[in-house]
This record gives structure tokens, C-alpha cells and sequence, in this order.
């Protein structure tokens, strides 16, 4: 048993893998994408989520905070977050839940534990589990503790990743793993680095190595119009020489915007594409 950290297990998901599926999200990511619709999925350490709005301005977070990094001004309820110790105590005492910890440091038979909840629908579906994130590939060993659990109790398994890490950690969890959901954001690795803070060259080489292994691959394309948008074509080049992997086309979407905001952190502002435009993409380059 290894400690894991995550910060949320979504059930009943049908967008991440085949049929009804568990979602387990861990924390912690080495891309910083623009659009990154989990901000709170970025950093590893535990954050505090503000949600104004839900304030009913009781000043028990005040005085619970021993660093005095709260306050209430004409402007609303601030965190100087520079003050902030991290010790969370303004999360549990506020029954408002307009300050919420996220992020979560638990052990992978408690994760277990959650997943089985669920067999019988993944059972009745021909689902499973999810492991996502953030980077789930960063925390390898209890990721690969997981998908052997799985493995022995006869649960399907699909890791979501971005590619960039060793590739002897996707060697690692190969044999393990029933499905990956492999991210390409761009082809060029100059747009990639503007996009997501690295260059894409390992991201490329490990998907070549886990294609001509054959294991069970789909790739999913983020497409925000105004930051990947010259990319498709290329993308759906360098697919042409996979006739056996599937490509999904991800439309932007802005459903991440008030996590940034409870962050208090900036974030772009993108326009969700039209969707006849999208489906001709589709049609164009064969994706799904």
C-alpha cells in the first residue's frame, strides 16, 4: 500500500474511456497548457479554492487564520496568498464552503475501495477506471500498485496522459494498462512550448514507442482555434502512419474559467469553436 496524491474521483464518467467509468485524478502536472481547464490539477501541493459568491462574510476565517492572510474590503473576501501557511484551517470552519482545500493525500487501498464501488456498472458497460490528472504517470509507483489491483480484480484500466515523462515509466505500466489516452496538443514543437511550457519531442517519440509495441492507444487533440489551430493538419500527418489508432478532436471549452478565478489566478480567456466548424475538422482528418 503507497500514498497517492489526488484530488478528486469522479464516478459515473462516459467522456474517459469505453462505457461507465471511475475517474481518479491525481495531483500534480509538468505541462502548464494555456487552456488547462483543471487548474487545480497543476500544482502537487494542496491549494485553497475561493468562491466569493458563496461568502456570507461571518469573519470566521480571520479568525481562524494565524498568518492574517484573510481579509474583507470593499472589493470582497481577499487571500494574500503570499501570507498563507497552508495549514487549512479557514477550509474547515468555513460551512459556507466558499474556501475550499483541494487536494488530498491518501493511500491506494482507499482508492480501491472507491473503485470497487462500482463493478457492477463497469461490469454491465464495459467500463472501468480512469487514471488522469493532472499527470497521473508522475506518481508511477502507485499508479502501477493500481493498475496491478485492477488487473487482478478484472477491472478495466485506461491511463491519460500527456506523454512527457521517461519512457521507462510508460514501460513500466504497459503490461498493466488496458487503454492509454494519450494527449498531442500540437505538432511543432515551437507552438507546443508556447501552449503547454515544453517542447513536444519526447511526448512524440513516446507515443511511436508505445504504437509500434501495440498497445491500445487513443489520442485525444485539445483544439483551441486561437493557440492550436494551424496544428491539425500536421498532427493528422503524423497520425497517417497509425492507421490503427484513433484520434479524438477535443473542442476548447471555458468550464475551467472559475477555477482560475477562485485561484485568483489569471487565465485564457479563449472562444469555444463553432461547432459545424468542428465536425468538418473531423470529417477533413478523419478524427472523432
Amino acid at each position: 500500500m503507497q500514498t497517492v496524491n489526488i484530488f478528486n474521483i469522479q464516478h459515473f464518467s462516459v467522456h474517459d474511456g469505453p462505457g461507465v467509468r471511475t475517474v481518479v485524478f491525481f495531483k500534480g502536472c509538468n505541462l502548464h497548457c494555456r487552456w488547462c481547464h483543471n487548474p487545480e490539477s497543476i500544482h502537487k501541493e494542496k491549494e485553497i479554492l475561493l468562491y466569493p459568491d458563496r461568502c456570507i462574510g461571518c469573519g470566521a476565517c480571520v479568525k481562524q487564520c494565524p498568518a492574517g492572510a484573510h481579509s474583507f474590503t470593499e472589493g470582497g473576501h481577499r487571500i494574500d496568498r503570499n501570507k498563507c501557511i497552508h495549514c487549512f484551517r479557514c477550509c474547515e470552519e468555513c460551512y459556507a464552503d466558499a474556501l475550499v482545500c483541494v487536494g488530498e493525500e491518501t493511500d491506494t487501498e482507499t482508492v480501491m475501495d472507491e473503485i470497487r464501488r462500482n463493478k457492477g456498472y463497469f461490469d454491465h458497460s464495459g467500463g472501468g477506471v480512469t487514471f488522469s490528472g493532472g499527470e497521473c504517470m508522475l506518481q508511477t509507483e502507485p499508479l502501477l500498485e493500481l493498475l496491478k489491483s485492477c488487473r487482478k480484480e478484472g477491472i478495466h484500466t485506461a491511463v491519460d496522459t500527456a506523454g512527457n515523462v521517461p519512457w521507462s515509466s510508460l514501460e513500466e505500466v504497459l503490461p498493466w494498462t488496458d487503454l492509454f489516452l494519450y494527449d498531442i496538443k500540437a505538432f511543432d514543437p515551437k507552438v507546443h512550448k508556447a501552449c503547454t511550457g515544453v517542447t513536444n519531442e519526447r511526448i512524440l517519440e513516446n507515443f511511436r514507442s508505445l504504437a509500434d509495441r501495440g498497445a491500445a492507444v487513443t489520442v485525444r487533440i485539445p483544439y483551441v482555434p486561437e493557440l492550436n489551430g494551424t496544428q491539425l493538419e500536421g498532427i493528422a500527418s503524423f497520425l497517417s502512419g497509425y492507421p490503427q489508432i484513433r484520434a479524438e478532436l477535443l473542442p476548447y471549452h471555458s468550464m475551467g474559467n472559475s477555477k482560475y478565478h477562485a485561484l485568483e489566478e489569471t487565465f485564457f480567456a479563449g472562444t469555444a469553436p463553432d461547432k459545424k466548424a468542428v465536425e468538418q475538422l473531423k470529417k477533413k482528418y478523419h478524427f472523432y
